[in-house]
Formats: C-alpha cells, sequence, structure tokens
C-alpha cells in the first residue's frame, strides 16, 4: 500500500482533504490510497508555477531543449517502469503500456525540435525603413485534464510542448490510475526542469471546475468523454481561457467486397478488444460491404476466440479487464439490451470468468449484428471489448452511415482500391482517416483530433497545432530613423508606401 500525493513544487505534497482507494481492475482489490485536491490545492499550485513561469519563460531555448533532451533519455530509462504501474493500476498489459509510453515519447522528440518550431517571419521593408516581423511566446500557466485509459501517451501529448514552449504546466490526471504522473514529474526534476514548471495535483469534479476557473491559469487541455469535454469546454471558455477538448468517439471500419477479409478481421480485432476496448481511436463498429457479411462474421469470430483474457500482468494475456465493475456492467447490459433487440450474438462474452480472478473486471471480446442504426448499443461508445457489426449494399452507403454518427474522431476502411480509398478520405466526416490501417492515431509531429461531438475548441493535439495552442503570435512593425532625420506625422491611417 502505498500514498500518492501531489507534485507540487518539486516535491510530493499531501492533501489536508479527503482520500480514495485506487483499486486493481484484475482483482478489485485496494492497492494505493489517492490524496484529492480541491480549489485551494489548485491555487497552491497555481501560484507556485507562476512564479516559476516567469524565470522559465526566460530561459534559453536551447537549454530548454537540453532539458527534453536528458528528458527523453530519463523517460526511455524509466518505461519499464512506468509500463508496471499502469498496467497495474489501469489493468492493460504491460506490452501495451509500453507501447503507449513509445507513443508519447514522440511528442517528446518533437518538443526537442522546439527551435526550429519557433522561428518566427520577418519582412523587410513592408514600407520605406519599416520592417515587419512576428513571433511566438508562451501564454503562462497552463493546464491539463486527462482521461484514464492512457495515462502516460495523453498527458505526453500536451505538457512537453507546453514546458518547451515556455508556459508552465499543472497536470490533473484521472484518479483510477494516477501514479504515472507522479513518476514523469520526478523525471523532469532529474531533467533539471526548474522546480514548479511541471505540477501534478490530483482530484476530482472539484479540481477540474477549479483549473477550469482559475483566474492565472490561461488554457486548459482535455480528452475524456463527450459530455465532460462540453463542460470543460462551456466551463473554461466562459472564465475566458483558450481551450482544446476532446471527447468521446464511435469510430468505424469499413470492410470493402475487395479487401482481404482475414486481414481485415485480424485488424479489426486489434482495434475493437485491444486494451479491452477502452481507446479513443478503438474500433466498436466494422460495416461490411456487399456480400462479404457472414465471411467477415466468421473471420472475426475466429480472431474474438482465440484472444486470452486475463490479468495485464500476466504476459500471456492478450486482452485485459475494463477498469471498474461499471464498466464492465455496462459492456453487458448494452450486449444484453442488443440481444433483446433482435441482435445475433456472434462471439458473447458475457458470462467470462478468469480463474483465480473471480472478482476482476473481466469481460470476454463480444460480436452483434443485425441491429437496426438507431439502436443504443450502435449508436453510443461502448468504450469495452464489443464489437458491432453493420451491413450495407454499396460504398456510398457506407459513408451515409459513417457520417450520420454524431462522433467524427477515426474511422478506416479495408480496400484493395486505390479509388475507393481516396473517395473515402475525401468524403468522410472525421478527423483522422486509416487505410488499412485499423489505429489511425497520427504519430507525434502530425495533430491528433477529430470532428463534430469528439472535439470542441479549434485545436488538435500536439503536433504543429499543439505548438499554435500553448503559444500566441506577437507582430512587430519597427522604424529605427536616423537620430537627425524628421518625419511628418500624419493623421491618416498608415500606409505601405
Amino acid at each position: 500500500m502505498t500514498d500518492v500525493k501531489h507534485w507540487i513544487d518539486g516535491r510530493e505534497t499531501a492533501s489536508t482533504g479527503s482520500t480514495q482507494p485506487i483499486l486493481d481492475p484484475s482483482t478489485n482489490e485496494e492497492i494505493a490510497t489517492l490524496h484529492l485536491g480541491d480549489a485551494s490545492t489548485v491555487d497552491q499550485a497555481v501560484q507556485v508555477a507562476r512564479t516559476a513561469q516567469r524565470e522559465w519563460a526566460q530561459v534559453s531555448l536551447s537549454k530548454r531543449t537540453q532539458i527534453m533532451y536528458r528528458m527523453r533519455q530519463l523517460l526511455i530509462e524509466a518505461t519499464g517502469e512506468i509500463a508496471e504501474v499502469i498496467s497495474r493500476e489501469h489493468g492493460k498489459t504491460v506490452a501495451d503500456a509500453k507501447g503507449e509510453i513509445a507513443r508519447g515519447q514522440e511528442t517528446l522528440e518533437f518538443a526537442t525540435s522546439i527551435t526550429q518550431d519557433l522561428k518566427g517571419g520577418f519582412s523587410e521593408n513592408v514600407s520605406t525603413g519599416v520592417d515587419g516581423y512576428t513571433f511566438r511566446q508562451p501564454l503562462g500557466v497552463v493546464a491539463g485534464i486527462t482521461p484514464f485509459n492512457f495515462p502516460a501517451m495523453v498527458p505526453f501529448w500536451m505538457h512537453p510542448i507546453a514546458i518547451a514552449t515556455g508556459n508552465a504546466f499543472i497536470l490533473k490526471p484521472s484518479e483510477r490510475d494516477p501514479s504515472a504522473s507522479n513518476i514523469v514529474a520526478r523525471l523532469y526534476q532529474e531533467a533539471g526542469l526548474p522546480d514548479g514548471v511541471f505540477q501534478v495535483v490530483h482530484g476530482g469534479k472539484d479540481t477540474v471546475d477549479a483549473l477550469c476557473t482559475h483566474e492565472d491559469i490561461a488554457a486548459v487541455s482535455f480528452v475524456g468523454s463527450t459530455p465532460i469535454a462540453q463542460h470543460v469546454h462551456a466551463t473554461a471558455s466562459a472564465a475566458g481561457k483558450r481551450v482544446q477538448a476532446l471527447g468521446g468517439a464511435n469510430n468505424h471500419a469499413v470492410v470493402m467486397p475487395d479487401a482481404n477479409v482475414e486481414f481485415a478481421a485480424s485488424q479489426v480485432a486489434s482495434g475493437a478488444f485491444g486494451s479491452a476496448g477502452e481507446r479513443c481511436m478503438a474500433v466498436p463498429v466494422a460495416v461490411t460491404v456487399g456480400d462479404i457479411h457472414e465471411q467477415f462474421l466468421e473471420a472475426i469470430a475466429a480472431e474474438a476466440e482465440k484472444l486470452t483474457v486475463g490479468p495485464g500482468s500476466d504476459p500471456a494475456t492478450d486482452m485485459p479487464p475494463v477498469i471498474t465493475k461499471d464498466a464492465r456492467e455496462r459492456v453487458i447490459r448494452m450486449a444484453d439490451e442488443a440481444e433483446q433487440a433482435g441482435g445475433r450474438l456472434v462471439v458473447d462474452g458475457r458470462g467470462l470468468v478468469v480463474d483465480g480472478y473471480e472478482n476482476g473486471n473481466f469481460v470476454g471480446p463480444t460480436v452483434v449484428t443485425d441491429l437496426p442504426a438507431d439502436h443504443p448499443t450502435y449508436t453510443e461508445e461502448v468504450f469495452g471489448p464489443l464489437l458491432v457489426v453493420m451491413h450495407v449494399n454499396n460504398f456510398d452507403e457506407a459513408v451515409e452511415l459513417v457520417n450520420s454518427s454524431r462522433f467524427g474522431n477515426g474511422t478506416a476502411i479495408f480496400t484493395g482500391s486505390g479509388h475507393y480509398a481516396r473517395r473515402y478520405q475525401e468524403e468522410i466526416e472525421v478527423g483522422m482517416v486509416g487505410i488499412n490501417v485499423p489505429i489511425p492515431t497520427p504519430v507525434g509531429y502530425y495533430s491528433f483530433g477529430g470532428w463534430k461531438d469528439s472535439l470542441f475548441g479549434e485545436h488538435h493535439a500536439h503536433g504543429p497545432e499543439g505548438l499554435e495552442f500553448y503559444t500566441k503570435q506577437k507582430a512587430v512593425t519597427s522604424r529605427w530613423p536616423h537620430q537627425e532625420e524628421h518625419l511628418e506625422a500624419s493623421m491618416s491611417f498608415p500606409t505601405h508606401d
């Protein structure tokens, strides 16, 4: 049993308020105690961050990137430690946890080249003897509120770029698996980052609302469910802050008649059942086109049935438990409702029990088909290992079905046709598209983000748009006349002669 405390001003800080247990999803046993913050905890962190940020913004770009390079090496060395604690608290396999750390490292590597990306523009003689130029400056103190499903990767979408561009960053990780963030805070300190530039405050809604409304926080980044994304966006925007709030998803994978069905099934299975479906880029819907429906069902059932379900700590595990009892019950309820509505359960994982882990949050991979397009099991985000397989007659119907979703995070198409692949990427109303790739999460030097109810705010996460989000542009127009030169003032609006 350990205490997980806040990280404020370079050290662990206990709460004066309440605590809550951290549970192992494989057993539901308490493995740690989390200290919860409130508005006073947030204010304490903000005051430290304000002071630290003023000094950090004056540190040269060269020194900032040197710290980022050291942080990269420390992250590589600590990957095993972080992956183990993620697996213990989240439930995902250690290999999957190492994968998310590696993807987070991509954004850290993008931040090491911030000297290149922060170069401004310069134009000589925009008017006679007058030059114009631009540069970008940090916002000040910024905050990130991140979900349980990627306790390392999603925060890394935010803090490396925010810090490298001269901001101070306050992270509020999920209270379900918070320990990885504290390890990252320690690594930043070891890398030479001044205390107060990166801090971690734990808590629930009170902490979130305090971050969204504190007058000295300039911007808030959020990743999570659509209802909370809407709340964060509305609350923080009303408080005058810059906001990027990434919400939920219901990603579709379209399988065309010319696709390699066995390949498509294996890839869709990875997207649907990897990490027990608890990914915003999971694939909870497959759409078969034409006469391959039954062939795909047979192939996806074979993929689902060969998966080993167990604790994330077991190297033999393919699919771990979901995060909580409530999450398990939601998946089972949605499968029940689908069956009651006439859906056909091709694979039924509702009764799965893992020997030795009878109290864990396990549910087996589940595949359902023959659902109407307005059924909630199809239209809502499951966030669990339940795959709905829909069927349409042709490509146009597939595009129409995908575009009818209120979500627009990611999608994929499996096809051997360049014609249909190109049409799909053009016509689909979604932020991220995979062509024969089930989880099209962009690499760290591109940006991540969806459309419609999957994103609130103007900026996508990490990459170039992340840099724009955490900085503001300043334009300068300058003239340096000779001391003896006399220029008559004009009362007219200036022109560029």
